[in-house]
């Protein structure tokens, strides 16, 4: 994580989960993020088990133009890429998987900008999982709330182990993302390979920053 805020989310998600996989949903209380509320959102998955915006935060719509609440996701994408999006928001429902992506948003304009997501699990049963993430522009050209991102594309990924990750990843290098939706070819594993990482299913594993 490289942006402020997405560590300070971090921060308080790892305070409240307590060495569990994920913290209840009960248990996060807006006034104690409240700096960090504008660029929100609360994920959760609808009857078609798509991860569908319960709430968003005010600065995240005016970034897209729109109110987000009950649109899907993975509609903020490409739409090669939307295969991917939807496996990660499934890991992180099912298998409380941490998320990081670094995004390049584009403007109905033609303008382009960098973004930090974080998706983080929240505990909410079977039936009902949610996640907390937010969006965290890298740079705030002058440009963003007045000329909407129409659609955000990925640079690289990270699946973080919270328990064994050091909080700040400067150093830890990202999965490349390619340009075309991702698949069980080579295309996929070339990347995964020269840096390091393991595939176990459908999910990229690194080995924590600690020795046993």
């Amino acid at each position: 994580m490289r942006q402020d805020g997405a560590i300070t989310l971090f921060q308080y998600w790892n305070r409240l989960r307590n060495g569990r996989p994920a913290p209840r949903r009960t248990e996060i209380e807006p006034a104690d993020i409240k700096g960090l509320l504008a660029d929100t959102f609360i994920l959760e998955r609808d009857a078609r088990g798509e991860a569908v915006f319960r709430l968003a935060g005010t600065r995240l719509c005016a970034t897209f133009g729109r109110e987000l609440k009950g649109f899907a996701f993975a509609s903020l994408w490409h739409e090669a890429e939307q295969r991917l999006v939807r496996r990660l928001t499934r890991s992180t429902f099912q298998s409380k998987s941490v998320v990081v992506l670094a995004l390049r948003g584009t403007s109905a304009e033609g303008r382009t900008a960098d973004f930090e997501l974080l998706m983080l699990p929240l505990e909410g049963g079977r039936e009902s999982p949610r996640a907390l993430g937010a969006v965290f522009a890298v740079d705030r050209p002058f440009w963003l709330g007045s000329d909407p991102v129409v659609t955000v594309a990925m640079d690289s990924l990270r699946v973080v182990d919270p328990d064994r990750e050091p909080l700040f990843l400067a150093n830890r290098p990202a999965v490349e993302v390619p340009p075309l939706a991702p698949s069980d070819g080579d295309g996929w594993s070339r990347p995964i390979e020269r840096v390091g990482g393991r595939r176990v299913r459908h999910l990229v594993v690194f080995d924590g920053g600690r020795e046993e």
